[in-house]
């Protein structure tokens, strides 16, 4: 599992609520709402290109350091809800979820594939990988990055690695069934290529080459005889 630097940000309180946020967003402003257990709950506001790289970094799982402004102390929080525009791609909206970093949270951590598998490179195989994220419940600052899995032992078509296969570390638990495959290898499937159409043509051929039976050839004679 990985771990890396926290992201940090600085949210400022927000005036303009309702549709008038729009012009916020002209300006390059993105409204956050801010929330969570013991805390009021606050409208507040980011310039746009920092609150993105906020986000790209942080992910689901990924503790923030958020700062509000006029306020001494950093507090620790999760990206909750991010709500982007469907045609451009700008961000809209994003929710912070404040956290006590004493209480376990539970969140969605990606799965990365690494190594490299033989029954890929040399048999040609397909990787099949059911879920690309696991559920995890931690400390929020414990909360890893990532799950690494290894699939060099995948070395013939059928081998798999289940959850329960993974090492994790003390005080880190994922919340599915050890049983629950992470990876397989499936062996190629092989087009077949289309013969159908071939044994009707060459039937076709063979009937037009074919000599009329007896009894056919017989009543031809007698009709042309009368």
């Amino acid at each position: 599992m990985a771990t890396n630097e926290r992201p940090s940000i600085t949210l400022s309180a927000r005036q303009v609520v309702g549709k008038k946020v729009k012009t916020l967003r002209r300006e390059g402003v993105v409204p956050v709402h801010y929330y969570g257990s013991g805390i009021e709950s606050l409208s507040l506001q980011a310039a746009g290109v920092t609150l993105r790289k906020v986000v790209t970094e942080a992910g689901a799982n990924i503790p923030v350091e958020v700062v509000v402004e006029g306020s001494a102390e950093s507090d620790i929080c999760f990206v909750r809800e991010v709500q982007w525009h469907p045609v451009n791609g700008t961000l809209l909206h994003v929710d912070f979820m404040h956290v006590d970093i004493t209480e376990r949270v539970t969140a969605e951590v990606p799965v990365v594939l690494t190594g490299q598998s033989d029954a890929v490179r040399e048999l040609g195989g397909v990787i099949i990988q059911p879920f690309q994220t696991l559920p995890v419940d931690a400390l929020p600052l414990n909360m890893p990055e990532s799950i690494i899995v290894d699939i060099t032992p995948l070395e013939m078509f059928g081998d798999a690695i289940r959850v329960g296969d993974l090492e994790v570390e003390e005080g880190i638990a994922i919340l599915r069934d050890d049983d629950d495959l992470l990876v397989t290898v499936q062996e190629p499937r092989i087009e077949e290529e289309p013969v159908a159409e071939e044994e009707e043509l060459e039937g076709e051929e063979l009937a037009e080459g074919e000599e009329a039976p007896e009894g056919e050839e017989a009543e031809a004679q007698e009709s042309d005889e009368g």
